[in-house]
Order: C-alpha cells, then structure tokens, then sequence
C-alpha cells in the first residue's frame, strides 16, 4: 500500500511542476507579439499615407469640406426653403 501513495506523491508532484512550467510558458515577453509586416494593398497604402496628420492634402480636403459645408447649410439650404415659400404661398 505505500508504494502506490509514494507513487501518487511523485505524479502529483510532476503534475504541479507540469503546469508551472506551462503557466511559466504563457508569458509573453518583451519582444512578443511578432508579428508579421503588414502588406498594404495600392488603395490601402494611399489612405494610409493620406490620412497622416499633418499631410498637405488632408488640410486642403478639410478646407474644401468645411467650405461645402458652409455653402449648404448658410446658403443653398435657406435659398431653397426661402424659395419654395415665396412660391407656393405667397
């Protein structure tokens, strides 16, 4: 009978030095995750260079829709609304 709980002593014992070294294996280190680089397809790669901070013709599409923007609302959309009643009930 003692040989059989020496050798569950020594399963359990391997079995604890088993998981440790497993739970020891799932910690990443620094250099973890590699990751492989990324390949930017043709259209990807200009919304990537286009949407940087900064970029030339990011401002100036920023500038054109802040315009457009203006435009509609301060001058087409009261036009409109100024015309349609100066039209049907006037």
């Amino acid at each position: 009978m003692s040989g059989s709980v020496e050798d569950e002593r020594l399963r359990v014992q391997q079995l604890r030095a088993l998981r440790r070294r497993w739970l020891r294996d799932q910690e990443l280190s620094p250099r973890e995750p590699v990751l492989p680089p990324r390949q930017l397809g043709t259209v990807a790669a200009f919304w990537e260079r286009f949407l940087q901070p900064g970029g030339l013709w990011r401002q100036q599409v920023h500038k054109a829709y802040q315009t457009g923007r203006f435009v509609m609302l301060r001058v087409l959309l009261p036009a409109w609304a100024l015309t349609y009643y100066v039209k049907y009930h006037l």
